[in-house]
């Protein structure tokens, strides 16, 4: 069930949400959590896609915030609430608010979400795209005990890395940090099996990965062994190399979803590791909310940073060479 709100206020919409869940017949009981997402019209589609995908799994009230301040002063001065309440359907099993902010309004977007969270449950605050300087210190950001960003989705992503890190505060994440979950998870067994030294490491990617920077800052802030980053023409991260004295533990996934674990004196196996989907990325961030702080060891390692060094490096890319006080309508 959709429903149209113009020029309305929170308490409207919390009006419309009753009505649409009896219309429905879907009680807010089970709904475990409140997601806002904070973004703009030319990505809010994408973004309430994965988490409508996402609630599937977490039942979830999705307020997806996006701020319309004008550029003329006329429109900056025209302060005024649009929303669009969605039960059902597409929302897939929790509820979705789409939550248009004009003129002056979109400055106090805070003061809007407030009365629409759900009682007693945790908050968390996705940006897609435009995250704050300093999550935590944001409005909304203040309200949530998660804060997820996306380091893919700057110009400059490795220096998004660097910000993350001077400002980071308990609850916050970033997707980028997310998409490493596999890859953690095999060099972890990897090297339970082969019970050896590491004595160096090596991370293959495109160039200006943030998800290879963090694997990266993980392997050296956990065997404290220097780290090359490596790059190749990718697609994201290639291979990673943990040398030893007998020789290199190494998972190499050139392309599409299988990668090849090899391990001194053992057959080199195959293993499922493929590019995740945004909903998949979501879901998971979501099954905890506790700080991750294996996240914030990684991001502030920086000790055996060392440049990423070319191409010609790796056999694989030698061969392949031939991202005031609130208005009304938030009452």
């Amino acid at each position: 069930m959709n429903i149209d709100l113009t020029n309305t206020t929170s308490a409207k919409i919390n009006s419309a949400l009753v009505r649409a869940r009896r219309s429905v017949g879907s009680p807010a009981v089970g709904m475990v959590l409140t997601l806002v997402i904070v973004t703009d019209e030319g990505n809010h589609y994408d973004a309430l896609k994965a988490a409508s995908d996402a609630s599937r799994e977490h039942p979830s009230r999705n307020l997806v915030v996006i701020k319309r301040p004008g550029r003329s002063p006329r429109e900056r001065k025209d302060a005024r609430l649009d929303a669009e309440v969605r039960v059902g359907g597409e929302s897939g099993t929790g509820e979705t608010v789409l939550l248009r902010l004009h003129g002056e309004l979109a400055d106090h977007a805070h003061s809007v979400v407030l009365p629409l969270l759900l009682p007693d449950a945790p908050v968390v605050v996705w940006w897609p795209v435009d995250a704050p300087e300093r999550p935590a210190e944001d409005p909304l950001g203040a309200l949530a005990q998660r804060r997820i960003t996306d380091a893919y989705a700057v110009e400059r992503p490795l220096q998004q890395i660097d910000a993350r890190a001077a400002s980071y505060a308990p609850g916050d994440t970033d997707l980028a940090w997310t998409r490493l979950t596999p890859w953690r998870s095999m060099l972890a067994a990897a090297l339970d099996q082969a019970r050896t030294t590491v004595t160096s490491a090596a991370v293959e990617s495109e160039a200006d990965n943030p998800s290879a920077e963090l694997l990266a800052r993980w392997l050296g802030n956990r065997l404290r062994v220097p780290v090359d980053r490596v790059v190749t023409d990718g697609p994201v991260v290639t291979a990673v190399r943990l040398r030893t004295a007998g020789g290199d533990i190494h998972i190499d996934r050139p392309e599409g979803p299988l990668a090849t674990l090899s391990i001194p004196g053992q057959p080199s196996r195959h293993l499922a590791l493929k590019v995740r989907t945004t909903a998949e990325l979501i879901a998971e961030e979501l099954r905890r909310l506790d700080p991750d702080e294996m996240y914030a060891s990684a991001l502030r390692h920086t000790e055996d940073a060392e440049p990423p060094r070319p191409a010609k490096t790796t056999a694989r890319s030698t061969a392949k060479r031939a991202t005031p006080a609130a208005p009304e309508a938030a009452k």
